[in-house]
């Protein structure tokens, strides 16, 4: 049985990704994974990829390898990204490279992408992809240096929308719980579908 069976569910599932926002959204919204599995793949996009398609391949590609581990499980990836137009922004590993991405960013509306995948237990796969608009103040160097220093940039590509940053954030359009890893209304919608049957 199901660890938190606040929806009836009948099922349980596994979560493949690691990330503590992606838990948190899950728990906070009633859904409890079994177990958490972290895919390990190859996360570069293709040539000429753009930034939804790519969510949804890698999405894909981290269900697949824990879900043909665990026949007869449900199990749910994600990716995100962040974008501006085709450009997909990529982690920084830098400070130089956090300030060229804040650069870029700034004053500009752009979209945070996610793309989940739910391989039901008898084989099904269900991919689909969020997007949320967002729309920064025109940042300056006081704006810039707090989120530099704040070291809320690592790990991410681009911000972390429940730290710092938040105070930069003008405009939301779209699902908030996206911003920050997982698009919750859509995931909570297909995990209800499938783990009550």
């Amino acid at each position: 049985m199901p660890k938190n069976n606040l929806w009836g569910l009948t099922q349980g599932f596994i979560l493949a990704s690691g990330s503590p926002q992606r838990q948190h959204l899950l728990r906070e919204g009633g859904f409890e994974p079994d177990e958490i599995i972290p895919a390990d793949i190859d996360e570069t996009p293709l040539p000429g990829e753009l930034p939804a398609r790519y969510v949804k391949r890698i999405a894909i590609e981290k269900a697949k390898p824990v879900a043909g581990k665990n026949p007869g499980r449900c199990v749910l990836s994600a990716d995100t990204v962040i974008a501006v137009g085709k450009r997909i922004i990529r982690k920084a590993q830098t400070v130089d490279q956090a300030r060229a991405n804040l650069d870029l960013l700034s004053g500009r509306r752009h979209r945070v992408i996610t793309g989940f995948c739910v391989i039901t237990p008898d084989g099904r796969m269900i991919a689909k992809v969020v997007q949320t608009a967002v729309i920064l103040k025109r940042m300056d160097t006081v704006d810039r240096d707090a989120i530099i220093n704040s070291n809320q940039w690592q790990g991410v590509a681009g911000y972390r929308i429940e730290g710092i940053l938040s105070a930069c954030v003008s405009k939301i359009i779209g699902s908030h719980p996206n911003i920050v890893g997982l698009p919750i209304f859509e995931v909570a919608q297909v995990l209800k579908g499938v783990l009550r049957q």
